[in-house]
């Protein structure tokens, strides 16, 4: 029902294409598609009410940008096929180029290729890129007022979701090593170890919201920051030990068994849902051991205690507000 947050933004999104269909038609009646279309683009791959806010403000802002760009590139081609050739060429591999690493330079090559395409059919002008740039902002004010008030997925909800869900893995990877290291012949922690990597991307894109640049809530941008600095160093401890594991030569201990109870319980600490009292953590009270195992463990084990703070820093362990 309502509570899936995929079913929450599918109510989102229809809402706002309504919006976005309603301002577009008002705007022109031929070139109405961009709003919604921005819309759909808003939505593709995010999760969380931050993640829309901040993919609109990434499309008007490239769209701005490549309006300007339009004006002063694809206008004064006067339709000239090779140069237009040549700079449909430039924004496709641009296009491509910028796509993962920024959304708004993505955004800002497509529309001068719009421009450029535009102008070959001698259809572009000042007006025409001009309301391009209207239809971009009704569509992402249209996303923006369906995800602040239309059934919305916060980014504490998604967030915590994550973060829960990368500490299980930590987790289970610390047990197949341990595993691994007592000859069990099915134990193998380099599969969790992807899959830890794989849920802190996750992580990452849900709390850029609050690590943004212009994020008025300095306090949560700190501690987004050091969540994800500290499981950095869970991942970077949980490698450690998978490599350690892979050694055939490796053994068990009693105290590796140990360090690894320790590890289950930090976790379980820190994924407490707030109706059971969980132990304060600590970090371990005596040092590494020689071995590669145990050091990597308790590591391991200050990175988790380490983490109870920023994760407890309120009353509710919350990144964001809801």
């Amino acid at each position: 029902g309502l509570a899936r947050p995929t079913t929450r933004q599918a109510v989102q999104a229809t809402a706002a294409s309504a919006i976005a269909l309603a301002a577009g038609q008002a705007l022109s009646d031929e070139r109405w598609y961009w709003a919604v279309g921005t819309v759909w683009w808003i939505f593709v791959n995010t999760a969380s009410r931050g993640e829309t806010l901040i993919r609109g403000f990434r499309r008007v802002l490239g769209t701005a940008a490549g309006v300007v760009a339009g004006l002063g590139v694809a206008i004064p081609l006067h339709g000239d096929p090779v140069a237009a050739a040549a700079l449909v060429a430039l924004c496709v591999g641009g296009i491509f180029y910028v796509a993962a690493v920024s959304y708004s330079w993505m955004i800002f090559f497509v529309t001068v290729l719009v421009g450029v395409l535009y102008g070959t059919l001698g259809t572009v002008g000042p007006g025409l890129l001009a309301l391009r740039l209207a239809e971009t902002f009704a569509g992402a004010v249209g996303a923006a007022l369906a995800v602040l008030l239309v059934l919305p997925v916060t980014t504490h909800a998604t967030t915590d979701a994550w973060v829960r869900r990368a500490l299980r893995c930590v987790h289970l990877c610390a047990v197949e090593a341990a595993g691994r290291l007592a000859g069990s012949p099915g134990a193998d922690p380099a599969p969790r170890v992807a899959e830890l990597e794989a849920l802190l991307e996750r992580v990452r894109v849900s709390v850029a919201p609050l690590v943004h640049p212009l994020s008025p809530l300095g306090h949560r941008k700190a501690r987004a920051r050091r969540v994800l600095a500290l499981l950095d160093a869970c991942a970077h401890e949980v490698r450690g030990l998978a490599a350690v594991a892979a050694d055939p030569e490796g053994s068990r201990t009693d105290r590796l068994t140990v360090a690894c109870a320790r590890v289950a319980a930090a976790v379980q600490a820190l994924i407490a849902d707030g109706t059971t009292r969980a132990e304060p953590l600590r970090s371990p009270a005596h040092p590494p051991a020689d071995e590669p195992a145990l050091t990597h463990l308790h590591g391991l084990e200050r990175a988790l205690a380490e983490l109870a703070e920023p994760l407890r820093g309120t009353r509710r362990p919350a990144l964001a507000a809801r």
